[in-house]
Formats: C-alpha cells, sequence, structure tokens
C-alpha cells in the first residue's frame, strides 16, 4: 500500500509517501512545501495545489492521510488552515486520491503508542520506523500520518469505514 500523508498549513505544509509492506514501512519521498507570507492568499492556495499535485504525479499513491483541523477558535490562522486544506484535497480529488482524515491524537498513538506525544517523540519514531531524516517537523508530522494510514487503512477498508471522517 503506498499512502500519502499530509501535514496541511498555509505557511508550510508537510508531504510524506510510505509503502506500506506487512508490518514494514519504507519511505519513498517527504518535504515541506513552503509558500512566502507576503505573497497574495490565492498566489499561496496556488503553490499547495500545484506542488501537491507535482508529489502525486511522481507517487500514484493509493489513499491519503490528512491531519483534521483541530484549531478551536476562529482567527486568522484558523481561516488560512482551513483554505489550505481545500487547496489540498482539492489536488487529492484531482488525481483521484482519496482522502481520510486523522486526529493529531489518532497520529501520534498510532506511531508512538502515545496519543499526547510530543513533537520530538513523534520525529524520532518516525524516523526508527522509516529510516527517514525530515528536515521539518511539518514532513515528520505527514510521514507520522501516512504510517497510521498505511497501519490503520487495510483494516478500515476491510470492515467499510474511513478514519476520523
Amino acid at each position: 500500500m503506498l499512502v500519502l500523508g499530509i501535514d496541511p498549513g498555509l505557511a508550510n505544509t508537510g508531504y510524506g509517501v510510505v509503502r506500506g509492506v506487512g508490518s514494514r514501512i519504507e519511505a519513498l519521498a517527504w518535504g515541506t512545501i513552503c509558500t512566502p507570507a507576503k505573497q497574495p492568499v490565492e498566489q499561496r492556495l496556488l503553490t499547495l495545489n500545484e506542488g501537491l499535485a507535482a508529489v502525486l504525479a511522481e507517487h500514484p499513491v493509493d489513499g491519503a492521510a490528512l491531519e483534521s483541523f483541530f484549531v478551536h477558535p476562529v482567527s486568522t490562522a484558523a481561516m488560512g488552515m482551513a483554505a489550505a486544506r481545500g487547496a489540498l484535497l482539492v489536488a487529492c480529488a484531482s488525481a483521484g486520491v482519496a482522502v481520510t482524515e486523522y486526529t493529531p491524537n489518532q497520529i501520534k498513538q498510532s506511531v508512538t503508542g502515545n496519543g499526547r506525544a510530543d513533537k520530538d517523540q513523534v520525529r524520532a519514531m518516525v524516523t526508527r520506523l522509516t529510516k527517514a531524516e525530515t528536515d521539518t517537523d511539518h514532513a515528520a508530522d505527514a510521514l507520522a500520518a501516512a504510517i497510521c494510514h498505511a497501519s490503520a487503512g487495510p483494516l478500515q477498508a476491510a470492515i467499510g469505514i474511513r478514519g476520523g471522517r
């Protein structure tokens, strides 16, 4: 199973592609799509959409895992996150890739065994599981989302559910 993980953000969106074979996980690609704060929002969204589309063109995945939206107060940051998620979801839909959402706690639990793990713990386990040395927390979080889906996806498919939605 080939899975794309996405850690959405308007300024920085992490992505990670993993192959799950049995209990083994292999990281194939990872990185961060960055947008300059001084660019108009519509240009930033286009950059995110095209950047993820390029990843999907290079790696024809079986599914995608997206960290779900969890910001509570309505704020400028929340609005930017929501817009970024829309651009990323459109890139997945354009490529015909189904997206499953997972909460941050579900992802952390899946990767570390602790739903309240901190970023350092997540990054350390991602490195341990995949041997991938990520350059940002965003890429590590995206790989963690992909690992979560690669682990949960086959079970969910067998019983006919989609995680987090």
